[in-house]
């Protein structure tokens, strides 16, 4: 566990609840630079909120994000933001989610580029040599000027995560970015993400691929009930789990 000063984002009791069902009880974590976090746990755990009340795409009832010691969505008064504002700090979260969300519209390479252009104000050669680079990162090189509908849900997810690359995060977040592909899509996918791990990039990423979780985190935290269960390296944490909750889900998947 990393200290505060230590830390590149900070988590303090996030509560969130829905009308009368708790879906985040209290939650508290810390990364430190360049540490690969996986999050695992049951459906309705609470993963996906978590993640998205630490970008602010969800606003939490208690507690406090903060990214490199700024406080995400809140100023120093707890009031919240404007809007610019927090574009300005979601701008500094890359987001990949289950679903592409890419414009159909437009190429592969403008959409990478539209968001360095717009959000940044980069010039459109600098957005297009950005978005070059990103999609070769993730191997499409040779894809560049395809639309959404030509490529394969697992090009179409590494467009994506080029695009949050892009804007040139300090922390990227995955919400299970494989779970809509068809499985001989995924370990495209998976690959990336692998390298990405290895070349530094600070990330959280909520999965069910057990075997990717193992290989590519330095640390597994396990959900369940809003609640971090508990969490340790992956080798302590799928081999020797302390917690019969985690035992159960681990059994269930059968690992």
């Amino acid at each position: 566990m990393t200290s505060e000063q230590e830390s590149l984002l900070v988590v303090e009791g996030l509560s969130k609840r829905y009308g009368d069902r708790t879906v985040l009880d209290r939650v508290s974590l810390r990364l430190a630079p360049r540490e690969t976090l996986v999050a695992i746990g049951p459906s309705g755990s609470g993963k996906t909120t978590l993640l998205r009340c630490i970008n602010r795409l969800e606003t939490p009832d208690a507690g406090i994000v903060r990214l490199r010691g700024e406080a995400i969505g809140v100023d120093h008064r707890s009031a919240p933001l404007p809007e610019a504002a927090l574009a300005r700090q979601r701008s500094r979260i890359g987001f990949v989610f289950q679903r592409f969300n890419l414009f159909v519209h437009l190429s592969a390479l403008e959409n990478v580029a539209i968001g360095p252009q717009r959000v940044l104000g980069l010039s459109r050669a600098e957005a297009l040599e950005r978005a070059r680079a990103e999609l070769d990162r993730v191997h499409l090189a040779d894809h560049l000027g395809k639309r959404p509908s030509q490529l394969s849900g697992g090009q179409q997810q590494r467009v994506a995560i080029a695009r949050a690359l892009a804007m040139r995060p300090e922390l990227m977040l995955f919400d299970e970015p494989t779970s809509a592909l068809d499985p001989e899509l995924v370990q495209e996918v998976l690959d990336v993400m692998g390298e990405l791990a290895q070349g530094g990039m600070t990330m959280i990423i909520v999965t069910h691929e057990m075997r990717f979780a193992r290989q590519a985190a330095d640390r597994v935290i396990f959900m369940d009930g809003g609640a971090i269960v508990e969490q340790g390296t992956p080798d302590a944490l799928f081999d020797a789990p302390a917690e019969e909750r985690t035992r159960r889900f681990l059994a269930h998947l059968g690992k």
